[in-house]
């Protein structure tokens, strides 16, 4: 009885854990030189993104108000499905912007 016991606990807290680590990592914003990141002219800031390499982008594109951005109002930081269990910024843009419909 004391192992099955013990082993439940060990279960547990090793759930615990692993849930623990999932919810630090979801709330890491994705780095300008990720890899995914520069492969998609990510900037943190959409006043920064390079006008001449990106010419389709506008001053009032940015991740808040791109489709794909998953946040609730207000959010300064909000999860994306091309930055897997990464966060970026509500004011961030990259090349896959597609306006809210």
């Amino acid at each position: 009885m004391t192992r099955r016991r013990e082993f439940m606990i060990q279960v547990s807290a090793g759930s615990a854990a692993l849930l623990a680590g999932s919810f630090a990592m979801a709330n890491t914003l994705v780095a300008e030189n990720d890899p995914q990141a520069v492969a998609l002219g990510y900037k943190a800031d959409t006043t920064k993104v390079d006008a001449k390499k990106y010419p389709t982008h506008a001053a009032a594109q940015n991740c808040g108000n791109c489709a794909l951005f998953q946040a609730k109002a207000g959010d300064k930081a909000g999860m994306c499905p091309l930055f897997a269990g990464k966060q970026v910024a509500t004011a961030g843009w990259c090349s896959a912007y597609a306006k809210k419909g």
